[in-house]
């Protein structure tokens, strides 16, 4: 079925048949076969040509820009500038790029406050704003820029949800701070603020850490969310190979963005489309490469909502599947010493495939944007990392034998929770519950020195509905690692946590306890068991207990009732689909 016409006569840009969603399936890409003489006879080339058209160009692939850029956040400060650099090169090799906007929020400035509600809630935002205009004007590809957290999934989300040709350029990494012979991130400014509190560092130090901790532009530098994310895409054959390792401030990744825009043009005419690339395999090689790095747990919950915009299943028990298959190689902040521009200099995301790729743990056949394989990708990299380095470890020496991110379940995460195992000897814990209805009442607790060794702490209703909107717990876990207690405490929530976090932390509990799940149960003094090595999260209480505590729970009232908020609560789905805002709309 040929839907409507768009404008006067045909679609003034792309210029596609346009098939009903409903009668087609989610596989098929509607712009494949643009109408190039219905283009050249629309009056609505008219506007077109205020923007910069002439009469060649309306044969030309339309290509839209999204261009992230910001100066809210160093993240996205040097985005502009790369954006620029690409539209020279679309012109260059022949397509029209159309530049376009969409947002970013700064995780890092939001953190711990009620800003950082809205985090989450950017990743949808992005995702709907690029689908929207790409879909709206018929483009014929597209080409994303990403600095913070939210940014890369929303764009991969928008690229499976159109499927026409698209690349993602990341913004780059920050280069670290340096203070007393240390390297430093944006994790160590929440750090020293705990450390400061348990009188274990002088107010000097913590305001050298503030100002030294971020030297310029670039997302946090460490392997946590951002950079977690981008070695995913990398992975999967979204991006170029060793882009998502590059510093933003080295000339590399200027030129990076300009070989993406020709690849970018090479795929429209060779109309290589996003859900060719991002296959089931795909996603099991972005995890493996996630596991590889000692990535961040946002990737268990960005890497399904991925997956489900291409219409791919992909659940909790895949992690946990690969996981045991993939040791971590990479001795990477925040639990570990080097910061990903030490990654880069070593060999980068690259290295990190062709070892797991020697080592069956990879699928190479994959096919990436550019028109090679995986293996063709990797062919020229040597098998094991290069010699004088640290950062890489050997196969046969890993920085742990299987992957840190864990997938644990219990009567306190039916649906599953995610814990991440970096930087502890021992990853469990069982003790008494502290319970907190929220971030703000916990930390304040760990700043006044209210928690003790083999305490457990539980922060609910910051889940992605009961938030709403999933806040990371990095204030809490960074104040706990600053005090000294990061390996004697544990803490469950169903809220998420920042790349940076690391300790016996446990999060994604679902369901969440605005839904009534478990974790709405807990009282005080409660035993709770957190096991990694048995994939266990327990609340150590009777059944029947349980049931009289069950009947007597109430659903909270929703904390908004207006606005972009209301709107998500009422919408997202379970973390452990993805948080994502569509699953139950088909």
């Amino acid at each position: 079925m040929v839907g409507p016409i768009i404008g006067f006569f045909v679609a003034p840009v792309g210029a596609v048949t346009r098939i009903e969603k409903k009668d087609r399936p989610m596989s098929d890409n509607p712009r494949s076969r643009r109408i190039t003489e219905g283009v050249k006879r629309t009056p609505n080339r008219a506007m077109l040509r205020a923007v910069g058209f002439g009469d060649d160009d309306f044969s030309k692939p339309i290509v839209g820009v999204a261009n992230t850029y910001s100066n809210l956040t160093p993240c996205n400060v040097g985005i502009n500038e790369l954006a620029e650099g690409a539209v020279e090169a679309l012109h260059a090799a022949g397509a029209m790029p159309q530049v376009f906007g969409t947002i970013t929020v700064s995780d890092g400035i939001a953190m711990g406050t009620e800003g950082m509600k809205y985090s989450l809630v950017s990743r949808e935002v992005i995702a709907d704003s690029i689908e929207t205009v790409c879909s709206a004007q018929s483009m014929d590809g597209v080409l994303t820029f990403g600095g913070c957290d939210k940014n890369m999934p929303g764009a991969m989300m928008a690229i499976a949800r159109l499927n026409i040709p698209g690349i993602f350029v990341y913004g780059g990494t920050i280069e670290p701070g340096h203070y007393e012979g240390r390297d430093l991130t944006i994790v160590s400014a929440f750090e020293a603020v705990g450390q400061f509190a348990a009188h274990r560092i002088e107010e000097r130090e913590l305001v050298e850490v503030e100002h030294r901790a971020c030297p310029g532009p670039g997302a946090c530098g460490g392997m946590f969310t951002a950079n977690t994310m981008s070695g995913a895409i990398e992975a999967m054959g979204m991006s170029l190979p060793y882009s998502s390792t590059m510093s933003a401030v080295d000339h590399e990744k200027a030129e990076s963005a300009v070989r993406s825009a020709e690849v970018l043009v090479e795929a429209i005419r060779r109309q290589r489309l996003p859900r060719s690339i991002l296959t089931r395999e795909a996603f099991e090689n972005a995890i493996a490469v996630v596991m590889a790095l000692g990535g961040s747990t946002n990737a268990v919950l960005h890497l399904p909502a991925i997956a489900h915009a291409a219409d791919v299943e992909l659940g909790l028990d895949d992690f946990e599947r690969i996981r045991t298959r993939v040791p971590v190689l990479c001795d990477l902040k925040p639990s570990g010493r080097f910061v990903t521009a030490d990654l880069h200099r070593s060999g980068g995301v690259p290295q990190v495939m062709k070892m797991l790729l020697e080592h069956g743990v990879l699928h190479g056949e994959c096919p990436t944007i550019t028109g090679q394989t995986i293996a063709e990708v990797l062919r020229e990299i040597p098998p094991a990392p290069p010699p004088g380095q640290e950062v890489i470890r050997p196969w046969d020496d890993p920085v742990y034998p299987q992957g840190h991110l864990v997938i644990l379940r219990g009567n306190l995460a039916t649906e599953g929770a995610v814990a991440k195992v970096t930087g502890e000897k021992s990853p469990s814990i069982t003790g008494p519950a502290r319970v907190f209805e929220s971030e703000e009442e916990c930390l304040e607790a760990i700043l006044a020195g209210r928690i003790r060794p083999g305490d457990v702490l539980v922060i609910r209703h910051e889940g992605p509905r009961g938030g709403p909107g999933m806040r990371e717990m990095l204030a809490p876990t960074s104040a706990l690692i600053g005090a000294g207690l990061g390996g004697s405490v544990g803490l469950i929530t169903d809220g998420r946590f920042s790349g940076g976090t690391f300790g016996i932390v446990v999060g994604h509990v679902a369901p969440e306890a605005a839904v009534g799940g478990t974790i709405a149960l807990v009282r005080d003094g409660d035993s709770i068991i957190i096991d990694a090595h048995r994939h266990l999260l327990q609340l150590d209480v009777g059944d029947e207990e349980l049931a009289r505590r069950r009947a007597a729970w109430r659903p909270p009232a929703p904390r908004y009732t207006r606005g972009v908020l209301a709107k998500y609560a009422r919408l997202v789905s379970s973390a452990a689909h993805g948080a994502v805002t569509d699953l139950d709309l088909a």
